[in-house]
């Protein structure tokens, strides 16, 4: 019997040996955090896509979008979000470990 689909797991395996691949999703790592940390708020508080959005006062496609990387929110937005999933939002500078601390 054939696989219909290939797990993501083994398709990450195979990309990841290209370095240019490897290059582009590293670059994309600070995207990637925002939305792992606004999924995760989300879920945390035990709330769907739709009642977030209801609770910012929007629809739930925004919602979808901020969760999809498609957009770059504002702070604002972000704390709107903060406070619909009861969470507070921190932003933080960190030294690059490639860059010399004087």
């Amino acid at each position: 019997m054939s696989r219909l689909f290939i797990p993501v797991n083994e398709s990450f395996a195979t990309w990841r040996q290209d370095s240019a691949y490897r290059e582009a999703y590293e670059a994309l790592e600070e995207e990637f955090a925002l939305v792992r940390a606004l999924i995760e708020a989300r879920t945390k508080a035990g709330l769907t896509q739709t009642e977030v959005a209801q609770r910012m006062g929007t629809t739930q496609a925004v919602i979808a979008r901020l969760e999809g990387g498609r957009v770059r929110p504002s702070t604002r937005t972000l704390e709107r979000f903060a406070q619909a999933t009861g969470t507070r939002l921190r932003i933080s500078f960190e030294p690059e470990a490639s860059l010399p601390i004087a």
